[in-house]
């Protein structure tokens, strides 16, 4: 019997400036698993890294990795496109890595075709206040109406939260990762995903953890 153990998605969505990326750091300290690194078509931000915060590339390339079929999903974000790499999220899967995924809203929506047992988290912030000093806060040069659309986005893309497997307030990066963890912890216990368990009882095997 092959019991190698295959990966599994984990989304993390939620709107921009909501501390995505820091509550990831902090759940790495808790598990293992790989974070896919997106593509964008916007510009690098002053504390950004290539190719490590994103794959930064230019339209053509974008819609050249698009018509490819690379790309697991886009989306056009305030002007932008972001997408994720197929080969790498599938490749990962294969070698039974964990693959998280920090992507909007939209991009989650086609994640969610792709892998219908994909688990997802939407990250709240502690309030709108709160957002929209985050936003200024992090020096990305961007201009009043920017800022604003990226407000009345954030108020469109909480209101569909609850599409979600979870809700996670992000006040305490540190405590947000430590409930996304432990939501992962009660996720793994559930009837369908111990299904294999009950395979290998019944088959005379002792499962023991």
């Amino acid at each position: 019997m092959d019991n190698t153990k295959q990966g599994r998605v984990i989304v993390i969505a939620g709107p921009s400036g909501v501390g995505k990326g820091t509550v990831i750091e902090d759940l790495k300290k808790l598990r293992g698993f790989q974070v896919s690194i997106s593509h964008t078509t916007r510009g690098k931000r002053p504390k950004e890294t290539y190719d490590v915060s994103y794959h930064y590339v230019t339209r053509e390339q974008f819609r050249a990795l698009v018509d490819e079929g690379l790309m697991l999903e886009t989306t056009c974000y305030q002007g932008n496109y972001y997408g994720t790499s197929r080969t790498a999220v599938e490749d990962a899967l294969a070698l039974g890595q964990d693959v998280v995924l920090d992507i909007e809203v939209e991009g989650a929506k086609n994640v969610r075709r792709a892998f219908p047992d994909a688990v997802e988290f939407f990250l709240l912030p502690p309030s709108m206040e709160v957002l929209e000093q985050r936003l200024r806060g992090r020096n990305s040069g961007e201009d009043e109406p920017t800022i604003q659309g990226r407000l009345a986005q954030a108020r469109a893309e909480i209101a569909c939260s609850s599409r979600f497997d979870y809700i996670v307030v992000n006040d305490v990066a540190e405590r947000a990762a430590a409930e996304i963890d432990a939501c992962l912890k009660a996720h793994a216990l559930r009837a369908g995903e111990r299904a294999p368990l009950v395979e290998r009882l019944l088959a005379g095997e002792n499962i023991t953890l």
